[in-house]
């Protein structure tokens, strides 16, 4: 079993990267951010978070909205580690169940997973950079959201260190580069295992 970790800012296409791959390896790509947005669906979670942070966080339906929760947390780090207390224990068991799955390969892909125990784990390890002036401008388009939102959520992402990954793509939204560096990671892997 291989397990390969893909990791960026938001809006850098690893998603794209991640799924394009899954696909050549006959792998299983999994979003950690959705296992995360499951949690906060959670009945026993979602009443926790209200505890913490008010049924302010709450839609008209009683479900936690993610964009009142990002207001929340994203530019607090004290709240954001408290979201992560609460949530990660559900997302750890999630992903845990899913690598005892039989499959030869996992693409797991999200932008905390550095700070995570499956980071470790992780047989390669690959960094998706873009230019941020367009890929800010990707997510606002994408997400619908305003900048003033997106700069709160870019205050909670990570600072990453290419010194850290096996290999670093520098996305420029092409399917020419993409599908090269794709090859790259596929012939490595394939390589890997015939030798």
């Amino acid at each position: 079993m291989k397990l390969i970790g893909i990791t960026g800012k938001t809006g850098t296409g690893k998603s794209t990267i991640a799924t394009t791959l899954a696909q050549k390896l006959d792998g299983r790509y999994v979003d950690i951010d959705k296992i995360g947005h499951q949690a906060t669906s959670d009945p026993i979670i979602t009443k926790k978070l209200c505890n913490v942070f008010g049924n302010g966080l709450l839609d008209n339906n009683g479900n936690v909205d993610r964009k009142k929760l990002g207001n929340i947390v994203f530019s607090d780090t004290d709240k954001m580690q408290i979201l992560t207390d609460i949530t990660w224990e559900y997302m750890e068991q999630k992903l845990d169940k899913i690598l005892l799955q039989k499959q030869q390969c996992f693409i797991f892909d999200w932008a905390l997973l550095p700070k995570v125990k499956f980071w470790n784990m992780c047989d390669i390890k690959i960094l998706v950079t873009s230019d941020d002036a367009v890929r800010k401008e990707r997510i606002l388009e994408r997400d619908h959201i305003t900048p003033e939102y997106l700069e709160k959520r870019e205050s909670a992402t990570l600072d990453y260190s290419k010194l850290s990954f096996d290999f670093t793509f520098n996305n420029d939204y092409t399917k020419k580069s993409m599908n090269g560096f794709i090859e790259v990671i596929y012939n490595k892997i394939i390589m890997n295992e015939n030798t």
